[in-house]
């Protein structure tokens, strides 16, 4: 089996080091990932001006271009042999309606329009949190083995956010800090949360800055942001048809 890796943080980002980690256990990997950072650029494609394709070690390649141009080059230029796509791990979550924002979630449904399977995976951090790349793998891992074992129809590919478990509180809701040798966070599969972010702006000399605070975003009882602000892993099954 043969993996397709990008992100939309960038080739350097610690999060697709820690997925490419994690897929490297299931099969052949090969990294097809944005030169910089594109988070939030959504399904952008380029199409009028020239893609720079630059080999940064091997099986890994920089794109000059959008995580959903990466993975139309690396099917169709690179890696024409691969079985599905992957994306992330992102650098914060992607859930509910973010998913029409993410260039992590497009990375993969791009795969999915172009006949292959895939997983977006992002790692939800707190305020007051921090990323665990390590932790991040271990689960990648575990999201993986179960996917993989299933059946898989044509045109469906997988949301998966992880939660941020070092925080003292998620949302507004107290959790305990994850100890050593404490259980992992359950796989729960859910569907999209439905309600939109906070949208506020503030005034700063005569431009507006988005203030809206991600944490204070609408739930709903086992929706993925419920699962994932609880604490656990919120594995969602979509499609574009």
């Amino acid at each position: 089996m043969k993996f397709l890796i990008t992100n939309d943080d960038g080739i350097s980002a610690p999060g697709i080091s820690a997925l490419a980690t994690a897929a490297s256990r299931f099969g052949e990997i090969v990294v097809v990932a944005p030169e910089d950072a594109h988070s939030g650029c959504g399904h952008r494609v380029t199409t009028y001006e020239p893609i720079s394709v630059r080999a940064d070690q091997a099986d890994w390649w920089a794109i000059g271009g959008t995580p959903a141009d990466c993975t139309r080059v690396g099917i169709r230029e690179i890696a024409s042999d691969c079985d599905w796509v992957l994306a992330g791990v992102n650098a914060g979550a992607n859930l509910g309606v973010d998913v029409f924002m993410s260039g992590t979630v497009a990375a993969v449904r791009e795969g999915a329009l172009l006949g292959l399977p895939g997983i977006a995976f992002s790692h939800y951090r707190t305020r007051e949190g921090v990323f665990d790349w390590g932790f991040a793998a271990d689960t990648v891992g575990r999201v993986m083995e179960r996917i993989l074992a299933g059946k898989i129809d044509p045109g469906l590919f997988w949301n998966v956010n992880l939660p941020d478990l070092s925080a003292e509180k998620i949302g507004r809701e107290s959790v305990q800090p994850r100890k050593l040798g404490s259980p992992c966070p359950e796989l729960i599969d859910c569907s999209l949360g439905r309600g939109h972010l906070p949208v506020e702006f503030a005034r700063h000399h005569g431009a507006l800055i988005y203030q809206g605070v991600y944490q204070d975003r609408p739930r709903e009882s086992g929706d993925d942001v419920d699962v994932c602000f609880g604490g656990n892993v919120a594995v969602t099954k979509m499609s574009i048809w």
